[in-house]
């Protein structure tokens, strides 16, 4: 099992969204896909109609004598199951603080997931915290959403230069840009300057569109309801990219 987390230090990129839709083309494209909320407003969890609660809250979540896969919760779409969030998450760093080994204790809790499925999905708050650090220890990849704006790019160089001073493993960074207006000549700008000077930065970006917004009307992934859009699209092209720099094979090992 891989895990990837959907992650950004800066609010507002479209985290949650490039979850809900990368997990359900990863599912379509034939994999055991989990999606773990970590966020306390638990939009993951509302977006695929599941009640924002955990039997014992939070705390349960992280014991070495639970089984992660007791709190999976089946989606309605196929091989696209889901860890939903409460708002007892907003006290994960706390939790994580009073634990043994607390930077690893997600990546410790997590195992159990490998037996039931491929890939693993955290859809992460922003934060520099404990629980940041255990995503960065977890995550085999780093799926960084950007908007393009000066703010955005500058918190991205950050947490870059942050991760590569870190003395544990780095997971792989996979930016890629969201919310591209073309009509903004400086969204062209920005995009344009950071590929130039980041190479690892997807070449697939997801568009300003209204069928992204339209998610929360619909309460689903952008492919269940609009699959020839735009939007779609982007997406599906997303996860190629993705996958393309990850030997499908080496998923499901």
């Amino acid at each position: 099992m891989k895990t990837f987390a959907v992650y950004n230090n800066k609010g507002g990129v479209g985290k949650t969204t490039a979850t809900v839709n990368l997990g359900f083309a990863a599912a379509r494209s034939g994999l055991r896909v989990v999606i773990w909320d970590l966020d306390s407003q638990a939009a993951a969890t509302w977006y695929f109609r599941i009640k924002p609660k955990l039997r014992g809250g939070s705390t349960e979540l992280l014991r070495k004598t639970r089984r992660l896969t007791d709190f999976v919760k089946a989606t309605n779409y196929p091989d696209l199951d889901l860890i939903p969030a409460e708002f007892s998450n907003r006290y994960l760093d706390r939790i994580l603080d009073n634990k043994n080994r607390p930077m690893h204790r997600l990546a410790l809790v997590t195992r159990s997931l490998a037996e039931e499925y491929d890939l693993l999905l955290l859809d992460c708050a922003p934060s520099f915290s404990t629980l940041a650090e255990n995503i960065f220890n977890a995550a085999d990849a780093l799926l960084i959403p950007l908007i393009p704006t000066t703010l955005s790019v500058r918190a991205y160089r950050q947490m870059k230069n942050y991760i590569g001073k870190r003395k544990e493993p780095a997971p792989v960074l996979m930016p890629f840009f969201s919310m591209v207006d073309r009509r903004k000549k400086m969204h062209g700008e920005i995009v344009r300057d950071f590929y130039k000077t980041n190479p690892e930065v997807m070449r697939t970006f997801i568009g300003y569109l209204s069928d992204v917004e339209k998610m929360g009307a619909h309460r689903a992934p952008v492919q269940a309801f609009a699959n020839g859009s735009r939007a779609a699209g982007a997406f599906n092209l997303l996860w190629d990219e993705i996958i393309g720099r990850v030997n499908k094979k080496e998923l499901k090992n």
